[in-house]
């Protein structure tokens, strides 16, 4: 076990404080447990059943949770998924898998079910650290979307993946660049919740307010008073109660009406 500074304890602190493992191998989440606790950690928790994991999370409220990809009682993806869509005060925290299958569907699957770091066993405290330390000082963007909630695949942060996210062209070259991506991105999102609407109301719900409150910060920030206008309209609506996908036709459509013809095209 290499030595930590009193610098790299306190950057990782609010990560590790309390820590859910969830992993039916008794002696696999001991070593987990004794390493997080090497690294600070304060309080771990272990859980052997996918069935009460959502229980204890809700119940511990977690800064970080670490899960095997697969066991008797146990599908990582699945669980993983679950916390994501749940009504949890921790459904947005950091997500480890951790599994021997370092495959390429395997890896793909991680990042698609929402989790934000894969841990190929076996590994050493270094990998371990390794992929706390980037939870900690990366953060990423928050993708709340239908089909995927998470977040943004496209800096998924594996040693194990070289897939698009590693790709030097994911990252904007610019700060007009960035503003451009969230503001697709969102208008993307915006287009495929009214598609997706009928098969996950709630979610479509969910998926829509974050992206009005994420296209109003956009267009006060930058200055676009039709964008802030529209974006602003939107959210007035969910919050008199328009959660049908009638009542939020004619918002969206306002919203949806500032977009670019290039991201439109790409909602799905």
């Amino acid at each position: 076990m290499f030595a930590l500074d009193a610098k790299t304890m306190q950057r990782i602190a609010p990560v590790v404080r309390r820590v859910l493992i969830v992993d039916p191998n008794p002696a696999a989440a001991r070593l987990l447990s004794d390493l997080l606790k090497g690294f600070g950690s304060r309080d771990v928790a272990v859980e052997g059943d996918e069935a009460r994991v959502i229980d204890l999370a809700r119940e511990m409220e977690p800064g970080l949770i670490l899960t095997e990809r697969t066991g008797p009682r146990l599908d990582g993806e699945a669980l993983a998924r679950r916390i994501r869509r749940s009504s949890l005060a921790c459904r947005r925290v950091p997500l480890i898998m951790v599994t021997a299958e370092a495959t390429a569907s395997s890896i793909k699957g991680a990042r698609d079910s929402g989790v934000h770091e894969f841990l190929r066993k076996p590994f050493t405290s270094g990998d371990l650290f390794r992929r706390v330390e980037n939870l900690a000082t990366k953060p990423r963007d928050w993708v709340e979307a239908v089909g995927y909630i998470g977040p943004d695949r496209r800096r998924f942060n594996s040693d194990d993946y070289a897939g698009p996210g590693k790709r030097k062209a994911d990252k904007p070259a610019s700060a007009a660049e960035a503003v451009i991506a969230v503001k697709d991105q969102a208008m993307r999102i915006l287009a495929s919740a009214m598609t997706q609407f009928d098969t996950d109301p709630m979610q479509a719900v969910r998926a829509i307010k974050q992206q009005a409150e994420t296209l109003k910060a956009l267009a006060i920030k930058t200055g676009d008073a039709s964008l802030a206008i529209a974006a602003a309209g939107l959210e007035t609506s969910l919050t008199a109660g328009a959660t049908t996908k009638a009542a939020l036709a004619g918002p969206i459509s306002a919203v949806l009406a500032l977009a670019s013809p290039e991201s439109l095209s790409r909602a799905g």
